[in-house]
This record gives C-alpha cells, sequence and structure tokens, in this order.
C-alpha cells in the first residue's frame, strides 16, 4: 500500500482535476480517508457509482450531503451526460487560465480515484465509450498507468485501488468485504453472509423474503434455495457465496447500507 500511496501521490500532482468515485451503497465505507490527503487542493468531483444497485432515495440524501456529487451507473452511457458537464463547471476556472495563457484547448487531465473494486476501470471505459482500461468483477486488477484521451478535451487516468491500514470501525470493513472491496479468499463468508443477513433484516425486512421466501438465517435460505449436501445438511458456504454474488449485483434489490 505504501508503493501505491508514492505513486498516487505523483500521479494527483499531474494532475487537472480529480474523481473520487465512491459505491453508492456504501458512500462512507468506500470513502477513504487517506484521499483527503492526498488530493492537494486539487478539484475533485464526487461519483456515487452502482447507484442502479441503491435505494435512489437513499442516494438523493447522499447528493445532497456532499457538495456537487452526482450519481451514475457506471455502465450505462448516459453516465457520461452527467459526468462531462460536472467536470467542465469543476474546471472552469482552469481551463480559462490556460485559454488567458495561449493554452486554449488544451487537455484536461483526470485522475480517478477510489478503493478497491469500486468501479473504476468500469467507469473509464463508459466515459471513453471503448474497452481501454482493464475491468473486473473483483479487487486488485489495476496495474498500469495510461492516460487515455476523451471527449471534450479530457484525459483519463484509472488508478489501483487504495485501502487504509486500519479500520477504526470494523464495520467499515464488514461493508467493504459485503461489496467485493476486500477478497473473498481473506474472509469468513459464512460468517459474513449473516452478518450481511443481519444488516439487510434491519434495514429492508422484506429483501429477502422477496429473493428466498425466507430470511432467518443463512442455513434456513440454503435449504429453501435446495443448497444441500450429502444427507441433507444445509451447504452454507455455498449460499454463502450466492448470498453475496447476488447482493454485489443488484438481484437482491436496490439497497443502500448508509445513510447521510
Amino acid at each position: 500500500m505504501a508503493k501505491t500511496r508514492r505513486q498516487l501521490e505523483g500521479d494527483i500532482a499531474h494532475a487537472d482535476a480529480l474523481i473520487e468515485l465512491l459505491d453508492a451503497r456504501v458512500p462512507l465505507s468506500s470513502r477513504n480517508p487517506d484521499i483527503e490527503a492526498l488530493k492537494g487542493g486539487k478539484p475533485c468531483l464526487t461519483v456515487l457509482g452502482r447507484a442502479d444497485a441503491a435505494d435512489p432515495d437513499v442516494t438523493e440524501l447522499w447528493k445532497n450531503a456532499i457538495s456537487g456529487a452526482v450519481a451514475v451507473n457506471a455502465v450505462s452511457p448516459p453516465a457520461a451526460k452527467t459526468i462531462l458537464p460536472a467536470l467542465k463547471k469543476l474546471l472552469t476556472e482552469r481551463i480559462a487560465f490556460f485559454a488567458a495563457k495561449g493554452q486554449a484547448g488544451r487537455a484536461m487531465r483526470v485522475l480517478v480515484l477510489g478503493i478497491p473494486n469500486v468501479g473504476k476501470s468500469t467507469l473509464i471505459n463508459t466515459l471513453l465509450r471503448r474497452k481501454a482500461a482493464k475491468a473486473e468483477d473483483r479487487p486488485g486488477v489495476t496495474r498500469s498507468r495510461q492516460w487515455f484521451p476523451m471527449e471534450h478535451g479530457f484525459l483519463l487516468m484509472d488508478t489501483p485501488g487504495l485501502l487504509w491500514p486500519k479500520f477504526d470501525d470494523p464495520v467499515t470493513g464488514q461493508r467493504l468485504a459485503f461489496t467485493g472491496a476486500i477478497r473473498d479468499e481473506i474472509m469468513d463468508t459464512e460468517g459474513l453472509a449473516s452478518l450481511l443477513i443481519d444488516e439487510l433484516n434491519g434495514l429492508y425486512p422484506d429483501a429477502l423474503t422477496k429473493r428466498y421466501g425466507v430470511s432467518d438465517s443463512l442455513e434456513a435460505i440454503a435449504r429453501r434455495r435446495g443448497f444441500l449436501q450429502t444427507g441433507g445438511i444445509a451447504d452454507t458456504e455455498r449460499m454463502a457465496l450466492t448470498l453475496l454474488d447476488e447482493f454485489r449485483a443488484g438481484k437482491l434489490g436496490r439497497l443502500s447500507l448508509e445513510k447521510p
């Protein structure tokens, strides 16, 4: 992480503006507190990604709470129609500054920042209208550093996801794990899925019942889904992975785990 941080510091120094991409379902947990210190006063647009998987009413509350924030579904073409005008507004003074120096039309370099697996590469590919940045639904994919030319005089750079060394609140780590920002391989997926069940039952009591017919426990959901091992034992490991995958894919409905 120290190497990634040093790399980001250098990249930010050469950027005109930043896009900080948050997960609309967990904006607080997906905002790396270290990034605030790294910004160095650069203009920054906050983008709430995966808004199509989040509760729209809660997302509106977040847009009002975070100055200038926009919400998008990163894989949808309209994302560009939302983000481009916001970037132009954010960079009005800087564009005018270069125009006054005889550099009208100078490309504006925009760095996309965020935690692992928050959708940075997917967002860049959507904005570029082509597959330029490698994107997969797992953390730790982005490796290379490259500026990608974009319409309207912007250059975009993807960056590796950056997590901070220690979570002061264990709930933050849990919610990041729910969304896939932390590798499943290092998690107790059955315990994690059980925590997600508890959280969803508190926030959206009908969500699990609508999807699975029951909501009281991981074992009960596994049995209802027909995930059984030899001897009729509930396959809770398989159900845990399925539950987490379906939450991340928005199959349980549009759900937000955090409010302003």
